[in-house]
């Protein structure tokens, strides 16, 4: 039996592995979160003008190749980790990280090349999503193979809150740009300093796992000669090892996604672009509720430990997607209340010839807008619902603002026509301040980010054990990042583009609640509890339910 004396020197040793773990992944996803929330002011620079909503889906396009890939950076990365081992391989993955971040702050913008420039950033995001398709599965694995049974879900949460941190650090050090710079030079190169200060994280990242060994149980997989030959064919063409990943996938990490991603960046796009907050404001919002919310993860964690981590991941899926709509509600009543009574009084109606209107998701050259594209796309700009009537065969495009005898109509797309006569109408371009009640826009956030703590402080524990050692990096990466980086990555234009298409600002929300009742019913019928699984002596897969 070991000593105390031994308890304490391995729990010196397990707090070092997991701060130098976690420090480095924080780094990589501020790396990663620059875009994601820059994104709204990316679509004016790197993206041609024209129309604003398709500008914008086409920054959330770039926004979502990053993670389109990882899944291909975890086969990638995943397979040299089970081969050569975790140390080695997410060695790597900071490095790529960080150099790709570096270089979108030396991009040309789109004024100065042309499309160039979108084809540039595309490159580097793509670039950063196979980095971190390589990264998660290392540190998490790293960290899980270093804990002791009992300890797992508390050791692991910590790399769950990286996230969490990384999107934190990001809004601090743009918020920081943008307040001790005016609005020209930011948009002129201030843009850039958030991806230069990369540089130093990536050093600093670098030296901090150099410093680390490798995992003491890839080490006796390996000495014992029981590793995998030929990981990619053992994790997805071998039953049940292929089916476990399969439910993995749509049975926890797809409704994980889309829970964490609706509860930080869909609420900030949700308060900047839709409710027209300004970008202080918001990014203090979210980031208090960033900061209110993290100790969750630990806590999260620590309880899965004790009670299970598949009922409490589950568990936050049902709540999400039960409360999604009135927390969004109930964000706009507490942010813009006169957004909210000037639609309740104030129908918006859009009538043109449905062959005129088309729907924009990839700008490019071949892109060509009509004037009902053009009206839509000043309605949905200014976080305005509205409903869509087919006219006329070869009719023009018509809005009618309220109804009854104080209706307005407005022939043409003309914008300045269309803005006074909203004005008329009792419209205001931003929230009244005087009328934001604070205190409750922050709750709503903070429920929000504690179902996020939900449904990710267990996740890392319930993948490293649900996949035995010789294939763990591979198997447990590849569905993580197509339920982060597909279903999650994807939220922001796909819910995006469901409000332009449907003129409704609330509707992108079916996305989520879809996604969450799915992975709900799946996790509910086909996967078991794996908390009690010894990840130091058991190597067989578990037998399926």
């Amino acid at each position: 039996m070991a000593t105390a004396a031994q308890h304490a020197d391995f729990n010196v040793a397990e707090k070092r592995v997991i701060f130098a773990s976690s420090l480095g992944t924080v780094f990589e996803w501020y790396d990663f979160y620059l875009y994601a929330v820059l994104a709204p002011f990316f679509a004016a620079l790197f993206f041609p003008p024209g129309n604003q909503t398709a500008a914008l889906l086409s920054a959330f396009a770039a926004y979502a190749a990053g993670f389109l890939v990882r899944p291909f950076g975890a086969l990638l990365f995943g397979r040299i980790g089970d081969l050569v081992g975790r140390k080695y391989t997410f060695l790597v993955t900071i490095v790529v990280m960080g150099s790709s971040t570096f270089l979108v702050g030396l991009l040309p913008t789109y004024e100065s090349v042309g499309w160039v420039a979108p084809i540039l950033m595309v490159s580097l995001r793509l670039l950063q999503g196979l980095a971190l398709g390589g990264e998660y599965g290392g540190a998490a694995t790293y960290v899980a193979e270093h804990a002791p049974n009992n300890r797992r879900g508390y050791d692991t949460s910590w790399i769950q809150t990286t996230a969490t941190l990384g999107l934190f650090m990001a809004l601090i050090v743009i918020y920081l740009c943008r307040a001790n710079m005016d609005t020209k030079a930011f948009s002129e190169w201030g843009w850039r300093v958030p991806f230069w200060v990369s540089v130093i994280l990536l050093a600093f990242s670098v030296y901090i796992r150099l410093k680390l060994e490798e995992s003491p149980v890839f080490q006796k997989m390996k000495s014992e000669g029981k590793g995998s030959k030929q990981p990619l064919t053992d994790s997805f063409m071998k039953y049940p090892n292929n089916k476990y990943v399969l439910l993995a996938l749509l049975g926890a990490t797809a409704g994980q996604g889309v829970v964490w991603y609706t509860g930080q960046f869909y609420a900030l796009f949700f308060l900047t672009i839709t409710l027209k907050l300004d970008y202080v404001s918001a990014y203090t919002l979210i980031g208090l509720s960033l900061l209110i919310g993290t100790p969750f993860f630990i806590f999260f964690g620590w309880l899965s430990d004790r009670i299970g981590r598949l009922k409490i991941i589950l568990g936050g899926c049902l709540i999400a997607a039960l409360t999604y709509f009135p927390l969004f509600g109930a964000l706009t009543h507490y942010v813009n209340p006169g957004l909210e009574e000037f639609q309740a009084k104030t129908p918006i109606t859009v009538q043109a010839d449905p062959a005129t209107c088309n729907f924009h998701i990839f700008v490019g050259p071949w892109s060509k807008f009509s004037d009902c594209d053009r009206t839509k796309d000043y309605l949905t700009k200014l976080g305005l619902s509205f409903k869509s009537a087919n006219g006329p065969a070869g009719s023009g495009v018509v809005t009618m603002i309220g109804s009854g005898a104080d209706a307005q109509k407005i022939e043409g797309p003309d914008q300045k026509v269309l803005g006074a006569a909203l004005a008329k109408a009792g419209y205001k371009p931003a929230p009244d301040k005087d009328r934001i009640n604070w205190a409750m826009a922050e709750l709503v956030l903070v429920i929000m980010v504690i179902y996020v703590t939900m449904v990710y402080g267990p996740i890392a524990a319930f993948l490293v054990e649900l996949f035995p050692t010789r294939i763990r990096y591979t198997s447990m990466s590849l569905p993580y990042h197509i339920g982060n980086g597909w279903f999650g990555g994807m939220l922001p234009l796909t819910a995006t583009a469901m409000v332009a298409a449907t003129g409704d600002i609330y509707y992108g929300l079916w996305y989520p609640i879809v996604v969450a009742v799915m992975t709900l019913v799946i996790g509910s019928l086909f996967l078991k509890e794996v908390s009690h699984r010894d990840i130091h002596h058991n190597e067989s897969v578990l037998d399926a339910r």
